[in-house]
């Protein structure tokens, strides 16, 4: 769409997606399996159901290496770009700076669409807007719920952190926790810090935030282990990130504390550890429809001039608490990958 329709240009009355998707979706093509560093889907385009034209759509995370969050991320962005005629090319750096050139890799390839997190939003203000300068819209996932307006894009799918982090405090509360240690596996991610601040917030007893390196597990446990030894009072451990709760898990047995494990998201090995026990509950914001509404949400409006929120509010795609009461529930589509 021309630069006239964005919804910061004029007013447009925003559509149902799903009558809309349902409207346009007919017989038609495919695309392929997205990648790590700018990795594309497949060129044949014969097995999807759109009859519109294929687009190609570029999806850029902070993905750190091992990090399998993301994994589900690309299958939600991966099913719809099969179902609406959509090359899919994926590409992620945890570095802020490297993200913001594979930003620049995206509008030098005249992509009709990008998606993008805003773990570190300052750093990819300037990318943003060559890319919106050059018409190409942008949507928001994940991160920077905050400062997806003010950047101007388009849309934004992913879950309110603070407001995450504030029911996790609530939950604390609930269980009884008295002393909690906020792990963040990657400084300056203002995501990250939003949960823990928000945690502290409602939380009553007493917060503490502890910064462990992501991208090196090992180190990750031996942190926690370290911390755990030195305040034998902490009663609850809280990771920010599904692949760091089993080694939190690990930690404690390793300093012998009695500490319980909780965490925020959620992959199909921690189903079975709530089911066992040995992590008590875990907060999710649904990746799978975050990657998959906003490939949707791009072809719609590409086609048929549709946004969600009008441009003024977010889609949440989270927060919600899984457990052992419901767990059950939720692990057949974990196993799937798509939980």
């Amino acid at each position: 769409m021309d630069r006239s329709s964005h919804p910061r240009s004029r007013r447009v009355v925003p559509f149902v997606a799903v009558a809309a998707a349902a409207a346009l979706t007919l017989a038609g093509c495919s695309s392929g399996s997205g990648g790590k560093k700018s990795e594309e889907g497949g060129a044949d385009a014969s097995a999807g159901k759109a009859s519109t034209p294929q687009m190609t759509v570029a999806l850029v995370t902070h993905q750190a290496p091992g990090d399998t969050f993301w994994d589900i991320v690309r299958k939600g962005a991966q099913t719809a770009a099969d179902k609406d005629n959509v090359k899919l090319i994926y590409s992620a750096d945890p570095n802020a700076g490297n993200q913001a050139n594979l930003v620049q890799n995206a509008i030098d390839q005249k992509v009709d669409g990008i998606a993008v997190t805003l773990a570190k939003p300052d750093a990819l203000k300037g990318v943003i807007a060559k890319a919106e300068a050059a018409g190409i819209p942008v949507v928001g996932i994940n991160s920077g719920l905050s400062d997806w307006k003010d950047l101007g894009l388009l849309e934004f799918f992913g879950q309110d952190e603070t407001v995450a982090g504030e029911a996790f405090g609530k939950k604390l509360n609930e269980v009884g926790a008295k002393n909690a240690v906020c792990v963040v596996q990657e400084q300056g991610n203002i995501g990250l810090t939003q949960r823990c601040a928000g945690l502290e917030k409602t939380f009553e007893g007493k917060t503490q935030v502890l910064n462990v390196n992501g991208t090196d597990m090992p180190s990750v446990k031996s942190t926690i282990s370290a911390k755990l030894k030195q305040d034998s009072s902490i009663d609850y451990v809280v990771t920010l990130g599904a692949p760091f709760a089993p080694t939190a898990v690990q930690s404690v047995q390793e300093a012998g504390s009695k500490a319980k494990v909780a965490t925020f998201d959620l992959n199909k090995e921690l189903t079975g550890a709530i089911k066992d026990g040995d992590i008590q509950f875990a907060v999710d914001q649904q990746p799978y429809l975050q990657g998959y509404l906003a490939v949707d949400g791009l072809w719609l409006y590409k086609n048929n001039g549709n946004y969600s929120g009008g441009g003024e509010q977010p889609v949440l795609t989270g927060p919600a608490f899984v457990d052992k009461s419901n767990v059950d529930a939720v692990s057949q589509y974990a196993a799937k990958g798509t939980r």
